[in-house]
């Protein structure tokens, strides 16, 4: 079964990809064999996470760029197959979920920017590259949603409805790109990444012995084995899944 798994000769892009969920598939995607391109708005802290790749054998390119702003996602796409000549995984990672006071207290400017970086830059990106895979030699998409998208609740509002977008987007992409590119999400729930460090940990704990079946928040490496699943070969006859990753949470 792990020959199912080899990413050997594969080329990977990771939104989002130098912390975080993305840091961590990214560099599975590296330890089975890929070679990865890795961005995020600090292109900086995207070479450190470039060197570790690079120390495994893989190549890497580090790529700073701003998921949410339309037009720099062709300079991304551009850079991408000007270094590895395709891109066969996407992976659609990169999000964010401001806290605000009220309601009203949102303002456009960050409605915008939230919905732009969820929701619109996973979809250029989708476009981009998807009418590549499927003109080509097929690949695969894999977005990274949130359970706000299915149990929304206050103080996420712009947040959990972009993502429900993204949910929807991630069907009709599979079906708009089969038969040759698979489109898939990962719902990911509490994880302890950077973000959790703004969280209110002993609330958090306390309520996850209620509200989370495995009684605790995930690590950033307990999403690879889905991500590495929809990646390969593994998961050849999976396209349209929404599979939620997030310890049993209700």
């Amino acid at each position: 079964m792990s020959d199912r798994f080899d990413l050997s000769g594969k080329v990977a892009l990771v939104t989002g990809g130098s912390r975080g969920l993305g840091r961590s598939m990214t560099l599975a995607f590296a330890e089975h064999g890929a070679d990865v391109v890795i961005t995020s708005r600090k292109a900086e802290i995207c070479e450190e996470v470039a060197e570790q790749v690079r120390s495994m054998g893989r190549r890497a390119l580090p790529y700073g760029c701003h998921v949410g702003r339309w037009d720099d996602l062709d300079g991304l796409v551009d850079a991408a197959y000007a270094e590895f000549g395709k891109v066969d995984i996407l992976v659609n990672n990169a999000g964010m979920s401001p806290l605000y006071p009220k309601l009203s207290d949102v303002s456009e400017e960050l409605f915008d920017k939230v919905v732009g970086v969820n929701l619109k830059g996973p979809y250029r990106l989708s476009a981009l590259i998807g009418e590549r895979m499927a003109a080509g030699d097929g690949g695969s998409i894999i977005n990274v949603s949130s359970n706000a998208a299915t149990q929304p609740s206050p103080d996420s509002e712009p947040y959990g409805a972009a993502k429900a977008g993204l949910n929807s987007l991630t069907l009709s992409l599979a079906r708009g790109f089969g038969p040759k590119v698979r489109v898939n999400c990962i719902q990911a729930g509490p994880f302890l990444t950077d973000i959790s460090k703004a969280w209110d940990m002993e609330n958090f704990e306390r309520r996850a012995k209620t509200n989370i079946a495995l009684q605790r928040g995930g690590q950033p490496d307990e999403v690879i084995g889905a991500a590495l699943m929809f990646a390969s070969d593994a998961g050849s006859f999976t396209t349209g899944a929404i599979l939620r990753i997030d310890g049993g949470s209700f």
